[in-house]
Order: C-alpha cells, then sequence, then structure tokens
C-alpha cells in the first residue's frame, strides 16, 4: 500500500486524472488490502492442506496451480452464462480476488466477503482432508 502511494502518481495515476488518493481512511481500500492480506494466507493454507496430503512437494505445487486456474480457463471455454458465473463463484482464486475490488461491485460473479468465505472453505477441506491422510498415514 505505501509503495503503491509513492509509484503510482509516475504513472499518471494521481488527482488530477481523476483518480484518488489512496487511503486506508477509505472503507473499500481497507476492506482491499486487509483482503488481500488474508487471502494470500488463506492459499497458503490450502497449499499446506494439499502438500500435507500427497507429500510431495511437485504435485503439491501442480495440483494447487490446477485448482487456482483450472476454474478460471474452464469458464473463458464455457458458453453458458450460468455455467460461467457458477464456475467463477467457486474457483477458488477469482472467488477470492473479488476482495481486491474497491468499484464495481455489482459487476463481480461473487460479494467480496462471500469469496474470500469460498477460499477459507476450500482451504478448510484441504486442511482436514491433509490432517485426516496424515492421521492414517503416520501412525
Amino acid at each position: 500500500m505505501l509503495a503503491a502511494q509513492l509509484l503510482l502518481p509516475g504513472h499518471g495515476l494521481f488527482t488530477a486524472t481523476g483518480y484518488a488518493p489512496l487511503s486506508f481512511a477509505d472503507g473499500s481500500v481497507l476492506r482491499a488490502a486487509g483482503g488481500t492480506v488474508l487471502y494470500l494466507t488463506l492459499i497458503g493454507l490450502l497449499s499446506l492442506g494439499v502438500a500435507t496430503a500427497v507429500r510431495d512437494s511437485g504435485a503439491a505445487i501442480a495440483i494447487v496451480l490446477g485448482l487456482l486456474y483450472l476454474f478460471p480457463v474452464i469458464a473463458l471455454v464455457v458458453n453458458d452464462r450460468d455455467w460461467q458465473k457458477h464456475l467463477q463463484e467457486l474457483g477458488p482464486m477469482t472467488a477470492g480476488l473479488a476482495i481486491q475490488a474497491t468499484s464495481g461491485l455489482d459487476k463481480l460473479p461473487v460479494d467480496p466477503l462471500t469469496g474470500l468465505g469460498v477460499v477459507a472453505a476450500w482451504a478448510a477441506a484441504a486442511l482436514a482432508i491433509g490432517g485426516l491422510s496424515l492421521r492414517l498415514r503416520d501412525r
């Protein structure tokens, strides 16, 4: 956030060109900044759960990246708008990144806090599977 406040004016994004300055006093900016930290933490927990379950770093990386990128790619290929919206609502990346939106919230496939909840559900499921597999495998 501090780096953005220093870098954005140098790229033409300042008040004179119609862009509001970034401020933690703005609720949407605070939600986006704090939500991004929560989103990345949840992705880390999702990765931990998957890595614990598969016990192979290469496979864990492939599975997590597949989970993150598969839903948006399939949503681009599917022609049905309803299915596209459902895939965007269920995908951990598209749902979770909704927390970063500060405008146009009505155009998002999912509410920002609901999207963070979707990622939390994915992380909880991965941690549960990882914990269960660890308990059953390593006695």
